[in-house]
């Protein structure tokens, strides 16, 4: 006679999830980020991205430990949000260093912000030399042998490097319709 076996955990909803744990994720991020605002404006993207993901794929099983698991998105939201944030103000200094009949107007300044935060994502997750190396080549036109010499490492590993981010860059585009 076999062991009966655990009834299986309901799967959550994405609904579920959000009215059980919204307000206790919206406090642990603000004891993170001391500002309430942005807190709530964190746990919202948390809860779009599940929506998203969800959509594009259910969860497959039921979560034993939501909180462990809105916390690991939120995370990974807070991060994407850091980021964003940096090279939107990277920018925003960049341009101010221009004068002034260089700035672009305000619409193509959001163009320009989108379309370099694509860029920061189409890149994450690459080596450091290898972004290095791709962002040499490819931003400031350097051969392979100069960026080997500034990078302190041999042609065929730049090489290696930029045929690597090139790939990445490939498969980015194409899983996000680029």
């Amino acid at each position: 006679m076999s062991a009966p076996s655990a009834a299986p955990l309901p799967r959550l909803t994405i609904g579920a999830l959000y009215s059980d744990h919204h307000r206790w994720l919206v406090g642990w991020l603000r004891s993170r980020l001391g500002c309430s605002q942005q807190a709530a404006d964190l746990a919202q993207d948390t809860f779009v991205r599940l929506l998203v993901a969800d959509r594009a794929q259910r969860l497959q099983a039921p979560l034993q430990e939501p909180r462990h698991f809105l916390v690991t998105v939120a995370r990974r939201v807070m991060v994407d949000s850091f980021r964003r944030r940096a090279v939107e103000q990277a920018y925003l200094q960049t341009l101010a260093e221009q004068p002034e009949a260089l700035v672009p107007s305000p619409e193509d300044q959001l163009m320009l912000i989108q379309a370099l935060q694509a860029i920061d994502a189409m890149l994450d997750g690459l080596g450091a030399r290898t972004k290095r190396a791709f962002l040499l080549s490819q931003l400031q036109g350097m051969d392979y042998k100069s960026i080997a010499s500034e990078l302190g490492v041999s042609v065929s590993s730049v090489t290696k490097y930029v045929a690597r981010a090139t790939e990445h860059c490939l498969l980015y585009a194409l899983e996000h319709g680029l």
